[in-house]
C-alpha cells in the first residue's frame, strides 16, 4: 500500500489531468448555425457522462430553460444555444431543471427576450470559464471562491444598483457550480483509478 503522501501526489496528478479538460473557450465555440442533431453530437462528445437527446433539448426549450431556435431556419441553433447548453450541462448534475431556470433568470430575466438581459451570455460564459479555471487550479483548496474577482466583475460592468445583487448571486451560484463540477469530476477519476482497480 502506498503511503499517504504518495496517494495525495497521485490525486494531485489526477486533478492536473482533469484540469486539462477545461471548458471550450467562447472564441472556440462554432460560429456557424447548427442543426439540432449537431448540437446533440457536440454535447454528447463534450460531456461523456451526459446523454442528450432531441427530446431533452426540446424540453429545455419548451420549459424556457434555454432560448427557442431561430424560427424557420433548419440550422436554427446558434452559438447562444451552445453557450446556454454548455452552462446548463455543468449545472445539470447539481441543480434541478427548475433551479437552473431560476439561476438563469437572475442574469437573463425572460429566456426568449435578449433585451432584458442584465449581462450577455458571452460575458456569463467567459466568467464561468474563469471561475472554472480557478476551481481546477485550486482543486484541493476549499477557499477557491475569489470574492474579490466577483466584486470586481460586478463593479466593472456598470450595473444598475438593483441588478448588482442579482448578478452577484448569479456569479456566486455559478462559482459553486464550477467547484461542484470540478470536485465531481475528480471524485469520479479517483473512483475509476483506485476503486475500480480492486
Amino acid at each position: 500500500m502506498k503511503n499517504s503522501k504518495a496517494i495525495l501526489d497521485d490525486i494531485n496528478k489526477l486533478a492536473k489531468v482533469v484540469s486539462e479538460n477545461r471548458l471550450v473557450s467562447y472564441e472556440d465555440l462554432p460560429e456557424y448555425d447548427l442543426f439540432l442533431s449537431q448540437v446533440i453530437d457536440y454535447l454528447n462528445n463534450r460531456f461523456e457522462d451526459e446523454k442528450y437527446t432531441n427530446n431533452i433539448v426540446q424540453n429545455y426549450i419548451k420549459n424556457e430553460v434555454i432560448s427557442k431556435p431561430e424560427d424557420g431556419k433548419k440550422r436554427g441553433y446558434t452559438k447562444l444555444h451552445l453557450v446556454q447548453l454548455v452552462l446548463l450541462s455543468y449545472m445539470r448534475p447539481v441543480l434541478t431543471t427548475e433551479e437552473i431556470k431560476k439561476v438563469f433568470a437572475l442574469a437573463f430575466n425572460e429566456m426568449n427576450d435578449r433585451s432584458d438581459d442584465i449581462i450577455s451570455w458571452e460575458k456569463a460564459y467567459k466568467i464561468f470559464d474563469q471561475i472554472q479555471d480557478q476551481s481546477f487550479d485550486n482543486f484541493l483548496n476549499i477557499q477557491s471562491l475569489d470574492e474579490h474577482k466577483i466584486e470586481e466583475f460586478v463593479n466593472g460592468n456598470e450595473l444598475k444598483e438593483d441588478d448588482e445583487e442579482r448578478i452577484l448571486i448569479f456569479l456566486v451560484v455559478m462559482s459553486l457550480i464550477a467547484q461542484a463540477s470540478a470536485i465531481k469530476t475528480l471524485a469520479k477519476k479517483i473512483i475509476d483509478e483506485y476503486i475500480e482497480r480492486k
